[in-house]
């Protein structure tokens, strides 16, 4: 990390980054204001926690960095949250357990058919209703009343085909 100092007073500096990086890469560079507890890579005001360029920033002009440090994950905040006991569970077979009083009856609309296909739960609309149609249609001209192999126009497409010209 290469870091410049703006103001000393007001402790701002330009971290440049640059160890690790690859050829043809531009440097990256970030602004930090210790005042604020602020770095342009967002990780110290987010995390609370001091980021790389923070550190860089505490060595150059010989800060403690441990000051930056949020009371949330000093060593006396985590033992107090683990100091809290835990009751311990008593045997399950001491357990008082009330007796039911339903019973669970299953919805037979969401079995599935064992046979045949399976039913749609979709709900259908508007979208879903077709337009009847004048029947099936030729796959090379697209017009109802013959397929593909009784089609007119067979010889005009098979002419354009690229074995017209291997005769």
């Amino acid at each position: 990390m290469n870091v410049k100092i703006y103001s000393r007073r007001h402790e701002t500096f330009r971290v440049t980054e640059t160890i690790g990086r690859r050829p043809g890469i531009p440097l990256r560079s970030y602004g930090v204001d210790l005042c604020n507890r602020r770095c342009d890579c967002r990780r110290f005001q987010t995390l609370h926690y001091p980021c790389a360029h923070v550190v860089a920033a505490c060595a150059k002009v010989n800060l403690n960095v441990e000051q930056f440090v949020d009371d949330v994950y000093t060593l006396e905040r985590t033992l107090r949250v683990w100091e809290n006991e835990f009751p311990v569970l008593p045997d399950l077979s001491t357990w008082e357990v009330p007796p039911t009083t339903f019973k669970l009856v299953p919805d037979r609309g969401l079995c599935r058919n064992p046979r045949g296909h399976p039913q749609s739960s979709k709900i259908r609309n508007e979208m879903d209703i077709r337009e009847k149609s004048d029947g099936k249609r030729c796959g090379l001209c697209r017009l109802a009343g013959h397929n593909r192999s009784k089609c007119p126009q067979l010889n005009y497409h098979i002419g354009q085909s690229s074995r017209s010209g291997r005769s």
